[in-house]
């Protein structure tokens, strides 16, 4: 393992909640990573956001690693669970506050 895997792959393991975006959370440089934030924020949820534009071997890297092709990525609990349009259909549907209360991720935010 590389080591740009082994970081992604710690960072993921150690963390509840991973978001891999372009930008900050504070700051998001994409639409599709700004809708990610914005629902992350919405649910109230704790996250770490690596930002890829920052790093050339981050952003390839996490694209290896998840076998993904596209940023953003969401990481719960070590798992991958998708990108901007996944996010945002589970979010919709509830399943994304539910995934993220199966897992014992504390939020503040309900379905609508």
């Amino acid at each position: 393992m590389s080591g740009i895997n082994e970081f992604i792959d710690n960072e993921v393991k150690s963390n509840d909640v991973v978001l891999f975006l372009k930008g900050t959370p504070d700051f998001p440089q994409c639409g599709f990573s700004g809708r990610v934030v914005q629902i992350l924020d919405y649910v109230g949820v704790d996250y770490k956001g690596h930002n890829v534009l920052a790093d050339a071997d981050l952003r390839q890297g996490i694209k290896d690693y998840s076998n993904w092709p596209t940023i953003p990525q969401l990481y719960v609990k070590g798992e991958f669970v998708g990108g901007c349009d996944i996010i945002t259909e589970m979010f919709q549907a509830g399943e994304l506050q539910q995934l993220f209360t199966d897992n014992g991720v504390p939020h503040k935010g309900q379905a609508a």
